[in-house]
């Protein structure tokens, strides 16, 4: 998968103050039915192999659900693997460098490394989901002198992921995007932040077209905007805000993984685009709470 430094990386000092909101903990999971289950459909031929199969895929009486994350072997990408692990889901890592994703993702049974390049387009990307269930896009272009590296990552990339699902009828897309992609809108032109992020082959606007790309494409949506990514763990509670709203503020990577991964079933999430960072005196709600108190433009 290509994927290096996120847009966001670059905004690693707090900034002031913001007005405290909402904060998270974990949405309660739905019914099954939420995914249109290929992997389920498979193991619904009645013989004893495929009744072993599908013990196998059980946990707590519930089958497995099997996610996509693009961008696996990323700062924020490992931590969404992470998650989904902890929670007991099944994880195809889609990465650029096999070996290297082995030698830097958790080794569990329930990760299967699968070689993705989002620059290559989206018949290859088919193979690559495979049977997953839904996909979180985590991905980041590489710094380098190719100017054209943000958009063949952050915006061509993301378009290619899209279309790969809608060919396999994945139907639940995450993506980590960043506060300020649409900051000449939002008047913040000359923010420092939004200056520096686009200085690096225009990455906001490569971003912001990608999103506006998924919104037009029908499939079922949650775009996650994160400030300024942070390394550290938490020190902070989440704070949500709508789309356009935060063009400053920073947030732990390890609770932009949390938010993507309880997105895939928090159906106050979906079709949504949330912008969060982390203040100390945030109140902690949940995250079905958080969700629901963003409207939708």
């Amino acid at each position: 998968m290509a994927v290096g430094v996120t847009a966001t990386a670059f905004l690693r000092t707090p900034f002031p103050p913001l007005p405290a909101r909402i904060f998270s903990t974990a949405c309660p999971i739905p019914s099954k039915s939420f995914f249109p289950s290929i992997l389920a459909a498979k193991m619904e031929a009645a013989s004893p192999a495929a009744d072993k199969m599908e013990q196998e895929t059980r946990i707590d009486g519930k089958k497995k659900k099997k996610i996509f994350v693009a961008g696996s072997t990323g700062k924020t990408g490992k931590r969404i693997v992470e998650q989904l692990l902890s929670k007991g889901f099944e994880v195809r890592a889609g990465a650029l460098d096999i070996d290297k994703a082995r030698g830097s993702l958790p080794q569990d049974p329930n990760v299967q490394i699968v070689r993705a390049d989002v620059t290559v387009g989206s018949d290859k990307l088919v193979e690559a989901i495979g049977d997953a269930e839904a996909v979180i896009c985590a991905t980041g272009f590489r710094p380098s002198w190719d100017i054209f590296a943000p958009w063949k990552v952050d915006n061509f990339g993301t378009v290619n992921l899209v279309e790969a699902c809608r060919k396999i009828g994945v139907n639940r897309f995450i993506l980590i995007s960043s506060i300020l992609v649409n900051g000449a809108a939002m008047g913040q032109i000359f923010n420092p932040a939004y200056i520096v992020l686009n200085v690096f082959g225009l990455t906001l606007i490569a971003k912001l077209q990608a999103e506006q790309y998924i919104r037009k494409s029908g499939i079922n949506y949650t775009i996650i905007r994160p400030g300024g990514l942070r390394n550290d763990p938490p020190t902070g509670n989440i704070v949500m805000e709508p789309e356009d709203t935060l063009y400053e503020g920073s947030i732990s990577r390890d609770q932009v993984a949390e938010v993507a991964v309880e997105a895939l079933f928090c159906e106050d999430s979906f079709y949504k685009v949330v912008e969060i960072v982390s203040r100390v005196e945030a109140p902690k709600r949940s995250l079905e709470d958080l969700f629901r108190a963003i409207k939708q433009n």
